[in-house]
């Protein structure tokens, strides 16, 4: 009885204080978003965007590059076979290039942004709080939001999409490098197939949810960052906190903004 109790009691402490971090993590969203939003010119001053956006975009694109195109060349070995079987090879394009454009190449920078970025930033932040330099900062009565989370989490917002961009062009091309110069499908067909199966919401809809990927990498890993533990354990744990809960995060905006996209779709834009 007594070992129930305590189990009883665990669960209920351990589901208060999730939804206790969640309520401070949506208000640290909250005030982020205020700053913005009141005082961009206070908070996005180049010199304070301008490293944040070469570290999160500039220097991620090879990885993004690499990663991208890895991904399009394997789905063109693993589909092939299948879609020959049944005298389609054609159409490998078409299912290739939808696959990446719509859902693979938005989630798989979000994924990579994450693990580059995402645990770069907690681990940084954290270094500061650890060092009790965001004390200082609030000492001098300035407050280390505008300064350091805001511009982190633009950053994050408007370069996701742009590796987004990267990853399903290198992503198009890995599919036609293997489909058309390794596997001899006709070039025509590649593309028009292509074609027939993309127009410009499929891209369109992938470049949306790199948006909410960001953002969300961005405020999960400022987030972990400020309320890190103390000591070097203490960091690199937020910098691994940071990173699945962003992966997690990705997964689940994924599947709300996929649900929401395609309803969109079907109310609006496929009618019209």
């Amino acid at each position: 009885m007594a070992l129930l109790l305590n189990s009883i009691s665990q669960i209920g402490l351990t589901f208060y204080l999730t939804i206790t971090d969640f309520g401070r993590f949506m208000c640290f969203c909250m005030t982020t978003v205020k700053w913005l939003f009141l005082h961009p010119g206070k908070c996005c001053r180049w010199r304070q965007l301008g490293p944040q956006l070469y570290s999160v975009g500039v220097a991620s694109i090879p990885v993004i590059a690499i990663t991208g195109a890895f991904i399009g060349m394997i789905l063109a070995l693993e589909g092939y076979h299948q879609f020959k079987a049944f005298g389609q090879e054609g159409r490998l394009g078409g299912i290739i290039n939808i696959s990446v454009v719509k859902q693979i190449g938005p989630v798989l920078a979000a994924v990579m942004v994450a693990g580059r970025v995402g645990g770069a930033l907690a681990a940084e932040l954290g270094t500061m709080k650890v060092t009790e330099q965001l004390d200082a900062l609030r000492a001098m009565a300035a407050d280390p939001i505008p300064q350091l989370v805001v511009p982190r989490f633009v950053a994050c917002v408007i370069m996701t999409p742009i590796l987004t961009i990267y990853s399903d062009l290198l992503g198009v091309w890995g599919g036609w490098f293997v489909t058309v110069q390794v596997y001899g499908v006709a070039e025509y067909d590649y593309w028009e197939f292509t074609a027939f199966y993309i127009d410009w919401w499929e891209p369109t809809s992938g470049l949306i949810k790199s948006l909410f990927f960001g953002g969300s990498i961005g405020l999960i890993a400022c987030y972990k960052g400020f309320n890190c533990r103390e000591g070097a354990s203490g960091v690199g744990r937020a910098a691994t906190e940071a990173f699945v809960m962003s992966f997690l995060a990705i997964i689940a905006l994924n599947l709300i903004l996929a649900s929401f996209l395609n309803s969109v779709y079907r109310l609006f834009l496929l009618k019209g």
